[in-house]
């Protein structure tokens, strides 16, 4: 594993393939998740991807470093770390980008802010924006006055007592990883946190794919539809049942060579 300072933290990452005729994917991962239990999740996307894959945990999650400042959280400044690690990793090189809710809300801001760092994006399970957003800052609030009164152990045990999606993968039961003392200030980010205006995400004109299931109202499918009208060209396709995610490894793959080829 290898690392990147940052301004308020360090960043946690490994570069796995040896092709290096294809493009780079760097995979992220969702709010206070990481890669490693992405992996346990059924969510490691890139895990049947053969050529280079970048992974990192975002500040704060994982094995990277963080500051107990909510603003540090929010999707543009995740924007600014993925930047600063791709600027690293892979300068002049553009990628494709694929990730799961707070991982979509990150690559649509980087992608808003240099387009000409994307071959394409792969948008996975996108969450709340916009109006939904709004009702789920309160979530978030809440969640974050719990573990501040109760621990972390207490927002796992209201976690476990909601219906997960249809779709989700099979998968033991995790914990946040991330340190208890900052989960609070995670939780008030992601309240902050939300996509620019409609017209500026339709700017965005890389091939796109948005993968989504049903019956979940943390990632409706209100804003994959949303994002599927905005994004000229995009394609959606909504999950139903495990079997069908199980499938998304070899989707991103097949995409990613698509979008190559296309260059």
């Amino acid at each position: 594993m290898s690392s990147l300072t940052v301004p308020g933290a360090v960043i946690d990452f490994d570069l796995s393939g040896e092709d290096a005729s294809g493009p780079v994917v760097v995979q992220l991962h969702g709010l206070t998740s990481s890669r490693t239990r992405d992996r346990v999740l059924g969510l490691d996307l890139g895990r049947e991807f053969s050529g280079r894959l970048l992974r990192y945990d975002a500040r704060g999650h994982g094995h990277s470093t963080g500051r107990p400042v909510p603003q540090d959280y929010v999707w543009e400044r995740l924007a600014d770390d993925l930047l600063a690690l791709l600027d690293d990793v892979c300068p002049g090189e553009a990628v494709h980008g694929v990730g799961p809710s707070m991982g979509t809300g990150t690559l649509l801001h980087a992608a808003i802010r240099e387009p000409g760092r994307f071959l394409g994006l792969t948008l996975v399970v996108p969450p709340t924006v916009w109006e939904s957003r709004r009702a789920q800052a309160g979530t978030y609030e809440s969640q974050a006055a719990l573990v501040e009164a109760h621990g972390m152990d207490a927002l796992v045990a209201l976690g476990r007592e909601a219906a997960s999606p249809p779709a989700a993968p099979a998968a033991p039961p995790t914990q946040p990883d991330v340190l208890q003392e900052l989960l609070p200030s995670l939780l008030r980010g992601a309240a902050l946190a939300d996509l620019p205006t409609a017209e500026a995400v339709a700017e965005v004109l890389v091939p796109t794919h948005i993968l989504a299931w049903a019956d979940d109202p943390t990632h409706p499918l209100s804003t994959a539809n949303a994002l599927h009208e905005l994004l000229s060209g995009s394609t959606l396709t909504v999950a139903s049942k495990a079997e069908e995610v199980a499938a998304w490894p070899a989707l991103l793959s097949a995409q990613v060579l698509a979008t190559a080829g296309s260059a």
